[in-house]
């Protein structure tokens, strides 16, 4: 391998963990208003298994999968102040169309990036930027959570939930998260309130007087989870596609609902940072693999049932 290409993985094929392939490409150059960063660690997310399966946004590959990054900046392109070569760096590339990060190198816009703070890892800055700015786009940006707030966050021990729930905690709120009994005290331990074992309880009988509602499931959850907001209250689901009805019975019981995308965003990574220093907001690490493993990361993905955020590392 040259210095004029790198690892990179691919596929070719729409599919399962077996289509991803380490692939030799040429290294990207930086351009205008962009950094090239040497990526150390690159977390996985469920976005990633489902543009492998489905292509969804991409299209038909081959494409290289990836939004989060963290690394060192090796050049900077034309007009860049922010960053130099050096520099230790993280954040998300702008989704969906800026991917490739499960790589040996990327280039992305140098405002889609932070410095790294000295106290945060390389593993820690490769799991947080999709899932920590997915949570804070949905309670700060979105529903304005404040202290006080009643926050009912779904799926509270996956990427996003557990992250969102210790977003939700530092603003000051009061915390309903859900998940199976098994995660119940990991719940606790980042600060939820009361943990509710959705096989068990009808979640959307035993909560009520919710302010905020951070839908990480979508479907019927959606519909479902309208019947715990108070009047005025919230619905904020990061699967964008409303359930049927969704709207018609949000307005018979006057509760609002919003639907997002996460947006690349050099504030919200700032204050994402900002937390993490402060050792207000960790990402749980449910695995890391070797870049050439991204396979087995993906099937390990697949099964829905890991806790916090798996890591790709050079």
């Amino acid at each position: 391998m040259t210095t004029n290409t790198m690892r990179a993985i691919s596929q070719d094929v729409l599919g399962g963990p077996e289509v991803l392939q380490a692939v030799e490409l040429p290294r990207p150059a930086p351009g205008t208003s962009e950094i090239l960063v040497k990526v150390r660690a690159a977390g996985l997310n469920p976005t990633d298994w489902k543009h492998r399966a489905s292509g969804l946004f991409l299209g038909e590959p081959p494409f290289v999968l990836g939004w989060d990054v963290a690394g060192t900046v090796e050049a900077v392109g034309f007009g860049v102040t922010l960053f130099e070569p050096g520099d230790e760096v993280f954040g998300m590339l702008p989704y969906p169309h800026g991917v490739g990060s499960h790589a040996d190198y990327v280039t992305g816009p140098a405002r889609a990036f932070v410095r790294r703070p000295a106290g945060v890892d390389v593993v820690q800055a490769g799991a947080l930027p999709l899932a920590a700015l997915t949570a804070w786009q949905a309670l700060v940006d979105t529903a304005q959570v404040k202290a006080g707030d009643r926050v009912l966050v779904h799926a509270a021990a996956g990427g996003v939930g557990h992250l969102a729930v210790q977003i939700a905690k530092a603003r000051g709120a009061y915390v309903i998260g859900t998940a199976g009994a098994g995660k119940h005290d990991f719940l606790r331990g980042i600060g939820v309130d009361e943990p509710v074992d959705y096989r068990s309880t009808d979640f959307a009988e035993a909560v009520r007087d919710v302010d905020v509602v951070l839908d990480t499931v979508g479907g019927e959850y959606q519909l479902r989870s309208l019947r715990t907001l108070r009047p005025g209250g919230l619905l904020v689901s990061i699967l964008p596609v409303p359930f049927e009805g969704l709207a018609e019975e949000a307005d018979r019981l006057g509760v609002r609902t919003a639907m997002m995308l996460v947006e690349a965003d050099h504030a919200g990574m700032a204050a994402v940072a900002d937390l993490a220093e402060r050792g207000l907001l960790r990402a749980e690490i449910a695995g890391t693999f070797p870049l050439e493993h991204a396979a087995k990361a993906h099937a390990l993905g697949d099964t829905g049932r890991t806790t916090g955020k798996l890591v790709l590392v050079n």
